[in-house]
């Protein structure tokens, strides 16, 4: 399977920062509370010096809802959103320890953060695009939606959305569950510095990874010049 940004994502979005993480091994046994506090921790100081919706990270999310017709406070990026809970409730949901995991590394830098069970995404193809409206997208309660016509989503070659307004909302579909053992972490940034944050972010994420759980995480920076990141059906990454 290939994952990738398409050039019309690219093209609108000139500021994109991504990249990319594999890892075969993982399961819902590890403990990450320990971690999760160190990095949600992280997150609460600096939510202490002012909201979510004043840091950099945020802002430029907002601008490219704002520039795809989207309401920013309406539609938020992953990262706002548990940046918010956080800031309201004092803690972030608890649903599975990877998801757990990546949730807290995505407020401590403030990056939207995709973990996708690969197991459930059909191939050869899983790209960043802008839907064409036919494509169906599950919801966390088992109910299909179809993504609006040029909205961007997380597409594959069955033409299922794994996916709505890109960085709003997953699909309960390609969802980290119990029996995952093959995760594709994305993060994407669109802030000025986001490939660098990004950079240290899956640089965290894989050590993490690598000390909870027997995998050994390989990691891409996509970019213009080298969008894709391609992984063999064994879990190898090519």
């Amino acid at each position: 399977m290939i994952f990738r940004h398409t050039e019309a994502v690219r093209s609108a979005h000139p500021g994109l920062a991504a990249g990319a993480l594999h890892a075969t091994g993982v399961d819902g046994t590890a403990d990450v509370e320990a971690r999760v506090s160190e990095y949600t921790a992280r997150a609460q100081a600096r939510l202490a010096d002012g909201p979510e919706s004043r840091f950099p990270e945020v802002l430029a999310w907002r601008s490219t809802y704002a520039r795809m017709g989207l309401r920013p406070t309406q539609y938020r990026c992953a990262s706002e959103s548990l940046l918010r809970r956080l800031r309201k409730e004092g803690a972030l949901p608890r649903i599975h320890p990877v998801v757990d995991l990546c949730n807290a590394v995505s407020v401590a830098y403030a990056v939207p953060v995709a973990v996708l069970d690969t197991v459930r995404i059909t191939g050869p193809l899983l790209e960043v695009r802008p839907a064409r409206g036919d494509e169906e997208y599950t919801t966390f309660d088992g109910r299909t939606e179809h993504p609006a016509p040029g909205e961007v989503t997380y597409a594959d070659s069955a033409g299922r959305a794994h996916a709505r307004r890109w960085t709003n909302r997953q699909s309960g579909h390609s969802a980290v569950r119990e029996g995952t053992r093959r995760i594709l972490v994305v993060a994407e940034a669109m802030h000025e510095g986001g490939a660098d944050t990004v950079a240290r972010l899956l640089e965290a994420l894989g050590k993490e990874l690598t000390a909870l759980w027997p995998v050994t995480p390989v990691t891409a920076l996509l970019t213009a010049a080298e969008p894709e990141f391609g992984l063999h059906d064994d879990g190898r990454v090519r």
